[in-house]
């Protein structure tokens, strides 16, 4: 009792600290679009280059007016023109600090007066730099919501909620900590839609492992008086298997950092330790309040020493109906996930316009979809083009040249080299262009088509890098081949079933344009690491029965102990994810659906009864080469005692 209170102790002392950096995070956040982008891509270097060029590198705010009188708009700005009935004028402000950015195109909304649209792209960047800055409170709030109803459904009661919701806090302002400390002093990038990922990662993964423990701890306190002791033996039997899960899932969150983006890069170490925070409060800060606490923190469901706890009925009947046939369950069950993966071939997977990529109409988007009916040669930020000041002219008069350039501008000499800006049509188009000697291209539509190229990069190199590293922990883990290899394929199944249905509804149901080419690698890194750890859960419980039972009654009695505790542990992560859906950022409701989807398919499906029907059927070979399976069978089919064995 003595070793959890100072455990206690030490946690109050360290948040109080974690708690002061937690609240720097917004300090050293990287909103910038260009964040997203490698560092190599042509178009960040031509950002860096248009923001150090001359007059302090400006970035123009478009601002737009519908059924407004030119006259009265040059009153308060001289240069504003008029295209039937819409009204426009170019601004220029500073560019070089993002905040002060924001500042000035509020300011500029209040002088444009009402019924004015700020866009181009300052005020593109203005609309995403304020999406971000609320994205941690509201997820904050709806997510605490959601947390606090599913631990109540799931405890029934009104105290025991709190324990595992007050770590799981604790969790989250320990990872707040050290995403501030990896941005300020190891330059990772920490962007408003890696912080709200890191917010529900924590909060739905420290809360799986919450429920894991208190369920096992709930078992024991009916076979020992003493609570240290209870937690003592479910620490040992639980600590396992909730280990292996976070290790799973922060090796497979470090393969990021082979990502070219700089966000993904960064969303990797963010995030792992994230989950090595979760991991620690739940197995030092949970253990130690739970063993303060009196057992009547479990009322109305106290757990009283010498009565047994039974098991899940449900899951038990789902495993008498997958033992009796278990090779047809498989193959139904493959079948059907693989029809679902079949949608794949017919979903849409791209970059996003400006336009799509809100579930709203903020004013960029409104002031550009008036801009392109009336001004459709607008110089609107979609080219932006570096070129040395000698050969100014001759790279103008390539891009004039070109059919795909709707508009493009004198160039502005400054030093050694020249800036022009204009409009493009296509990402075509920007091929062609960079082909240009001399010209360096960037703009939106260059860095939609950068960021495409790396994500498609990043996808090819990442998703095989992880799946070879999970193989390698589920065999150290399992001490076998065969069990590593099954889980690892059901897994992948379960997200290219995900993904191809997920695809459908978004644009049949939800009305997106497309998935986000960005999309599938992130979702991919939390469902088949998270898809991973369920069936950890369950695999590890089946080996653990195997010694005694065999593995076909070793995985019945596995489903039937942990069934009830890893739904309501995939509830809660799927419920947490599918916060992101109250975003109004397109790809964060992507990612949130996904997952969420994909977990609760995971759960109810391809843990419960793929993984179960092809362990029953694949029986005691899953665990070769480990003589685990080989050893049971002599042990239940001794040789005779006149078997003519030779003699040694």
């Amino acid at each position: 009792m003595k070793r959890a209170w100072l455990t206690l102790a030490i946690w109050l002392v360290s948040l109080a600290g974690a708690g002061m950096l937690s609240g720097k995070l917004d300090e050293v956040r990287n909103n910038d679009p260009s964040a997203y982008l490698p560092a190599s891509a042509e178009s960040t270097q031509v950002e860096q280059a248009r923001r150090a060029f001359a007059q302090g590198g400006q970035i123009p705010a478009i601002i737009v007016w519908e059924d407004k009188a030119v006259e009265e708009v040059r009153e308060r700005f001289p240069r504003a023109e008029a295209s039937g009935n819409v009204v426009r004028a170019v601004v220029p402000l500073e560019g070089g600090d993002l905040e002060s950015l924001t500042a000035e195109v509020d300011r500029l909304r209040e002088l444009a007066g009402p019924g004015a649209y700020v866009t181009g792209p300052a005020g593109q960047s203005a609309d995403a730099i304020e999406v971000f800055g609320s994205i941690d409170l509201t997820l904050l709030i709806a997510t605490s919501i959601v947390v606090i109803i599913v631990l109540l459904l799931t405890y029934r009661g009104p105290l025991l909620w709190l324990i595992p919701f007050f770590s799981a806090g604790a969790a989250l302002v320990s990872a707040q900590a050290g995403a501030y400390l990896l941005a300020k002093y190891a330059d990772f990038t920490v962007s408003g839609q890696s912080g709200g990922i890191l917010l529900v990662l924590v909060f739905g993964i420290a809360t799986d492992y919450a429920l894991l423990l208190v369920a096992r701890y709930r078992e024991e306190l009916t076979r020992h008086e003493n609570r240290v002791t209870a937690m003592t033996v479910a620490w040992k039997r639980a600590a396992p298997a909730i280990v292996a899960s976070a290790a799973t899932v922060v090796a497979a969150l470090l393969c990021l950092l082979a990502a070219d983006q700089s966000a993904t890069r960064g969303l990797g170490p963010v995030c792992a330790a994230g989950v090595v925070c979760a991991l620690v409060a739940m197995l030092t800060l949970l253990p130690a309040l739970l063993v303060l606490v009196p057992r009547g923190v479990f009322w109305p469901r106290i757990p009283r020493y010498g009565t047994a706890e039974t098991s899940a009925g449900v899951w038990t009947r789902i495993g008498s109906a997958v033992e009796r046939r278990p090779r047809r369950t498989w193959i139904i069950t493959t079948v059907v996930l693989a029809g679902m993966a079949a949608t794949l071939s017919v979903i849409t997977i791209g970059p996003l316009a400006d336009a799509d990529t809100y579930r709203g109409r903020p004013d960029s988007v409104v002031g550009a979809e008036l801009l392109a009916k009336n001004f459709p040669a607008t110089q609107d930020g979609s080219l932006v083009v570096i070129a040395p000041a000698g050969q100014a002219a001759q790279v103008r008069t390539a891009l004039d040249a070109d059919p795909g350039v709707l508009s493009v501008a004198e160039p502005v000499v400054a030093g050694p080299n020249a800036l022009i800006n204009g409009s493009v049509k296509d990402p075509a188009t920007v091929e062609r262009l960079r082909e240009i000697p001399g010209a360096q291209v960037g703009g939106t539509v260059a860095e939609a088509l950068d960021a495409e190229l790396a994500s498609e990069h990043d996808a090819r190199l990442i998703i095989p890098l992880i799946l070879a590293v999970i193989v390698v922990i589920l065999g150290i883990l399992l001490r076998a081949v065969v069990a590593p290899l099954l889980v690892i394929a059901t897994v992948v199944l379960s997200f290219a079933a995900t993904l191809g249905v997920s695809g459908l509804i978004f644009t049949h149901v939800f009305g997106f344009a497309a998935t986000e080419t960005g999309v599938p690698l992130l979702a991919f890194v939390f469902l088949v690491a998270v898809g991973v750890d369920y069936n950890i859960f369950l695999i590890t419980r089946v080996r653990e029965e195997t010694a005694e039972h065999g593995t076909r009654k070793a995985a019945l009695i596995a489903l039937s102990a942990t069934g009830g505790v890893i739904s309501s542990a995939g509830v809660v992560l799927a419920a947490t994810f599918a916060v992101l859906g109250v975003l109004p950022l397109v790809v964060l409701a992507e990612i949130g659906f996904i997952v969420a989807f994909g977990v609760l398919l995971d759960t109810f499906v391809v843990r419960s009864v793929l993984l179960t029907a092809l362990t029953i059927d694949v029986g005691d070979r899953i665990w070769w080469p480990s003589r685990l399976g080989s050893k049971i069978v002599e042990d239940r089919h001794p040789l005779p005692s006149n078997s003519s064995a030779p003699a040694r």
